[in-house]
């Protein structure tokens, strides 16, 4: 790269970094970034990659230059990303606990946790700004933000308000010292009362919309994962579990109970949204039919959250009832499986 395009590089802004994993097999880097990238379409990578604005390794590169192992990979863009230009929006939350270093939040299903691509407004960071001035940002520059949970799934989650909290929050949470319990209902008759399930969790290779497990020679792919689950209640064909995470991957709950057999209900990215198991009569079907309209996402609440306050020590630890469209469901199956039996 010659001095006047490491110039220009400098007044650039970061759209995405990624470094390919162990294992990535050369690849062009059009096609590289159209996996990473979601509602990317080849065209306009390849317009960014002519235009100069794809890096590996520092270096201006063509579409078709090979991405390998180990090889950093950005797109920079004279403008900054969406993200950054955060509006901030007069969005109700629904506070659980406040006080000056932080508050925990119940967010409720559909509602995206901070802005990214295809939702730049309606958030919960976008929530935040407007009512909270000042919020520290974690390493992704999200004000606030020490963790996160998928878009369709309910429940709790802390909110650092100062620079101190902060960082006192995401070390616990990387050292995995807080505590988080899930309720899930899933397809299928879970056959154990408890277990453990282990396994490297790393993007699906062929559905970038998903994540997927990696295991014995193909574990370098993933990141180490843990989830304990215990049966709370059997109910026919699904089954009422709570889940505690001991790492936090994305979709960590979701790809986990699938890697088992029992996709979680309603679960539209991972197959669950699909009769996975019961009966072929018709009336059952109806009765599916109608539990997916009752809960229109997948059955995730995050029901825990507990954690050390980064000022006083004190353990502190938070609970919350299951929100009406999960409680319907597992109703109607309750009902379901009491008559079932008859």
């Amino acid at each position: 790269m010659n001095d006047n395009e490491s110039q220009n590089s400098d007044d650039l802004f970061e759209h995405y970094h990624f470094i390919a994993a162990k294992g990535q097999e050369p690849l062009r880097v059009d096609k590289f970034l159209m996996n990473f990238i979601e509602n990317a379409s080849r065209n306009k990578i390849q317009k960014a990659a002519k235009s100069g604005n794809i890096f590996v390794n520092s270096e201006t590169v063509k579409p078709n230059h090979k991405v390998k192992a180990g090889d950093e990979v950005k797109v920079l863009m004279s403008y900054p990303p969406y993200e950054n230009l955060l509006e901030p929006e007069n969005i109700p939350i629904d506070i659980v606990y406040e006080d000056d270093d932080l508050l925990v939040v119940n967010k409720e299903a559909g509602m995206v946790v901070h802005p990214g691509h295809g939702n730049y407004s309606g958030t919960l960071i976008n929530a935040l700004v407007y009512h909270f001035e000042n919020l520290p940002n974690n390493s992704s520059n999200r004000p606030g933000l020490v963790h996160r949970i998928d878009k369709e799934t309910s429940g709790l989650l802390v909110v650092a308000k100062t620079e101190e909290a902060m960082t006192h929050l995401s070390k616990q949470f990387f050292h995995k010292t807080s505590q988080r319990e899930y309720v899930a209902l899933v397809w299928g008759d879970v056959k154990d009362d408890e277990g453990t399930i282990e396994g490297n969790i790393g993007r699906h290779p062929k559905n970038r919309l998903q994540n997927t497990v990696y295991e014995g020679d193909k574990a370098e792919f993933g990141k180490p994962a843990i989830t304990h689950y215990k049966v709370i209640e059997r109910l026919g064909y699904v089954t009422l579990v709570s889940c505690q995470l001991e790492t936090g991957r994305t979709h960590q709950i979701r790809v986990h109970m699938k890697y088992i057999g029992h996709t979680l209900f309603n679960d539209s990215r991972y197959g669950g949204d699909r009769i996975l198991k019961g009966t072929s009569f018709t009336k059952y079907k109806q009765f599916v039919e109608n539990c997916f309209k009752v809960l229109p996402r997948q059955a995730l609440h995050a029901k825990t959250l507990g954690f050390e306050h980064p000022k006083t020590g004190k353990h502190l630890s938070f609970s919350t009832d299951l929100p009406k469209d999960l409680h319907a469901c597992i109703n109607k199956w309750r009902n379901y499986a009491k008559h079932a039996k008859h």
